[in-house]
């Protein structure tokens, strides 16, 4: 049989069952797949139809890793059944539904290895009922959940992934035993997985990230579902993690549980796979078009349909992208559709004329450029192009969504503006000095402007446009460094906080000591919103998968005057439980604490305390008098 080249059309059931044992193999044993995600959920299709109650059909499939012995999952992991449309979607929720607005989530399927941390052990999915115990892989795991980065230190079921710059800027560099580089980022997951000494990846700087399932999660009702489906396929492609589907489940989670499931896949939750189909065309050009710190390359090409929609632009990542791809303007390209949203090139075949797309001086200044890593950088400070897209960043972290980069553009032309400062000098006549503004138009813009005066101090650092300083990473300084103290932090001391690092510190010292004059400027002009909380405000915690991001339920707590806290201890005077009658480790140790558990209705339900937190905006000359930045 040719397991390449194959035809379905000819194949009976058991030439079928045959081509995806062998694919199954290459997948998820050897970590090495030979045909793409589309050809693969095609050829299960295939025997789906030909044979329903196959056993392939029914396995449940998880990726060879050395393991440290067995894990037995006190709540099953189990596989998800599959849907390649937007119909299918429909008919599985029709089929359970109880109301035309039964309210749906919808959550990213990530492209990676499912596990499970019970707080001390990390596990993969195994068989459903039994994994495999990796705790040895968790020095490289840095875990994301609600409102909290770091290390793995707290109970989470979700998928070890790498995110998408993690791999654009870290394993570029990284090699395996055999020197090569990995290919994409869900081989290098499971080539690590593998391994077992993980030491060389230590010391290379190798990372992997244990993304919490329940991290980013939509709330959808199911008669507005079709409606927002192109929506909420756009802004999940954005996301910075490997993905290759979409989950659907009911929100309800008693509901969702009293469906009960097969020995496959539970029934209130199912997945959409992406198709990534592809195409082939010409490259035509290259235009380099600025980033925040970089110069992205964008492919230009001869226009062919895709998924019935017309490709004419694609993604080319970075300058390391090129050079690994040997690409070349005149080349053949085969084109998929990242997420059917985003297209990227996977795939060139060399032009008989070829031309190269690189560039050695930026195209807007004609300085020369420099390598950073994968990307392509121009070094001059003073770019226009640089200061444009920088600009523009810094204005969306601080919360102008009016002010997008055309207008920015003209604001730099006409009045030389450069910084945040000089915006909140502007007036609104002046944005009627602005081509396409009327009255109405430059009188909102100025209005939105002056109320982003008040501000949040992350919004601040977050506004710097330091390299791998977002919101994030901005609040967990600090929590360690209020703003005004950010001046006497040193190197080590930032470097100390979890998730930080020495290069992020490096670069924080660094901006705060090279830009002090921009930066008091900046605090002079804004207030900075400080959040007074009461020293006995009593703790409260929340367990369990809820409706809600947990930083909903948490933000409510606070203006309920309780103080979120994110485990249980003496301490705590309340746990909120989304299933009162779970054997959580949290809900375990309330119960020997003495702590009173409630459910989340209970807790809806129940009147704020009598010591609300207040939040107040701080007085300028808190930081008048004060040389932050010197």
């Amino acid at each position: 049989m040719d397991y390449i080249n194959f035809d379905l059309d000819s194949m009976d059931a058991t030439a079928v069952a045959e081509l995806l044992a062998y694919h199954d193999r290459l997948y998820w044993q050897a970590g090495e797949p030979v045909i793409s995600d589309g050809d693969y959920d095609r050829i299960v299709e295939k025997l789906r139809s030909l044979s329903p109650e196959h056993p392939l059909l029914h396995r449940i499939n998880t990726p060879d890793v050395t393991s440290d012995g067995k894990v037995h999952h006190t709540r099953a992991m189990l596989s998800l059944d599959k849907a390649y449309s937007l119909e299918t979607l429909l008919q599985w929720a029709g089929k359970y539904a109880r109301t035309p607005d039964e309210l749906l989530l919808v959550e990213p399927k990530y492209d990676g290895i499912s596990a499970n941390f019970d707080g001390r052990i990390l596990s993969t999915r195994g068989d459903g009922t039994t994994g495999e115990n990796i705790s040895g892989k968790l020095p490289l795991i840095e875990l994301e959940t609600a409102g909290y980065r770091g290390k793995p230190d707290r109970p989470v079921r979700g998928e070890i992934v790498i995110r998408d710059d993690d791999f654009r800027n870290i394993y570029s560099r990284i090699r395996k035993k055999d020197g090569g580089t990995y290919k994409n980022s869900r081989n290098a997951v499971a080539g690590i997985m593998t391994l077992k000494d993980i030491s060389p990846m230590l010391i290379q700087g190798a990372k992997l990230t244990l993304v919490d399932y329940s991290l980013i999660s939509t709330p959808v009702k199911l008669n507005e579902l079709s409606a927002r489906w192109e929506e909420l396929k756009a802004s999940f492609a954005s996301l910075p993690y490997p993905m290759d589907g979409i989950v659907l489940k009911f929100a309800d989670e008693n509901f969702r549980e009293s469906l009960g499931s097969t020995i496959h896949h539970p029934r209130g939750e199912i997945a959409y796979k992406f198709t990534n189909l592809s195409c082939r065309t010409t490259l035509l050009n290259v235009e380099w078009s600025f980033g925040k710190n970089c110069l992205t390359p964008v492919a230009e090409l001869a226009p062919v349909e895709l998924s019935g929609i017309t490709i004419k632009r694609a993604t080319l990542h970075n300058v390391q992208n090129i050079i690994d791809m040997d690409l070349m303007i005149g080349d053949t390209v085969t084109v998929e559709r990242a997420g059917d949203v985003i297209p990227f090139i996977a795939a060139s075949e060399p032009g008989l004329f070829r031309e190269s797309p690189l560039i050695t001086h930026c195209p807007e200044c004609r300085t020369e450029l420099i390598r950073r890593g994968p990307e392509l950088c121009c070094p001059n400070k003073e770019c226009p192009g640089s200061h444009l897209q920088l600009l523009c960043a810094a204005i969306r972290n601080l919360g102008i969504e009016r002010l997008g980069e055309p207008t920015v553009a003209k604001l730099m032309k006409k009045f030389g503006i450069l910084h945040l400062r000089e915006l909140f000098d502007l007036s609104a006549g002046d944005f009627l000095l602005l081509e396409g503004f009327g009255s109405k138009s430059a009188a909102n813009l100025f209005n939105e402007i002056q109320k982003a005066r008040s501000v949040d101090d992350f919004q601040i650092i977050a506004a710097l446009n330091i390299p791998g300083i977002g919101p994030n990473i901005a609040k967990m300084i600090l929590e360690k460094f209020p703003i005004a103290a950010l001046r006497e932090a040193k190197e080590d001391e930032l470097a100390a906080i979890s998730g930080i690092g020495p290069e992020r510190a490096k670069a924080v010292c660094a901006a705060l000591s090279e830009r002090r004059e921009e930066l008091d400027e900046l605090l002079n002009a804004v207030t900075i919103r400080t959040k007074t909380v009461s020293a006995d405000a009593p703790g409260i915690c929340f367990t369990g998968k809820m409706p809600e991001k947990r930083s909903f339920y948490e933000k409510l707590a606070s203006a309920r005057g309780y103080t979120p806290m994110d485990s249980v201890t003496a301490k705590l005077k309340l746990l909120v439980a989304a299933d009162v009658n779970d054997s959580s480790s949290k809900l375990k140790n309330a119960r020997k604490l003495g702590v009173p558990v409630v459910s989340l209705d209970e807790f809806l339900a129940m009147p704020p305390l009598t010591a609300t937190p207040a939040e107040k905006p701080a007085e300028n000359h808190e930081f008048n008098d004060l040389p932050l930045f010197s």
